[in-house]
């Protein structure tokens, strides 16, 4: 089950780095005219680097605190942080009518979940 769940963890690290570099480098502007980030513009640019930023702290805090032996209560609280994440993003999305994105949600969402579940069961 720990291999799993590093396998796992591993894996939202990198897309969430991936997706949170994406939000907090690239200029506003530049992202929105990304067709696959056309819900930028419903948001200030301040808020898309927050959401950016909460993403790399996320795939930071499901590898680091459990790599390290410290605090490592903070990566199941990572990823849950991630699953509030994903569950917001699918309320978004469903609002828009953006029901093709929502698969690759769904994924993220239970993929969270399980690192969350997964470590809370194997902390203390």
């Amino acid at each position: 089950m720990n291999i799993a769940l590093w396998i796992v963890a591993i894996v939202l690290a990198v897309v969430y780095l991936a997706a949170g570099l994406m939000k907090v480098a690239v200029p506003y502007k530049k992202l929105t005219e990304n067709p696959n980030m056309s819900w930028a513009r419903d948001f200030s640019p301040n808020s898309v680097r927050a959401i950016g930023v909460a993403e790399l702290l996320g795939a930071i805090g499901v590898i680091l605190p459990q790599a390290t032996g410290i605090a490592e209560v903070l990566t199941p609280l990572a990823a849950t942080g991630l699953a509030i994440v994903q569950v917001g993003a699918m309320i978004f999305h469903i609002r828009r009518k953006e029901l093709q994105v929502l698969p690759v949600n769904i994924v993220l969402l239970l993929l969270a979940i399980f690192v969350a579940v997964g470590r809370f069961a194997n902390w203390g």
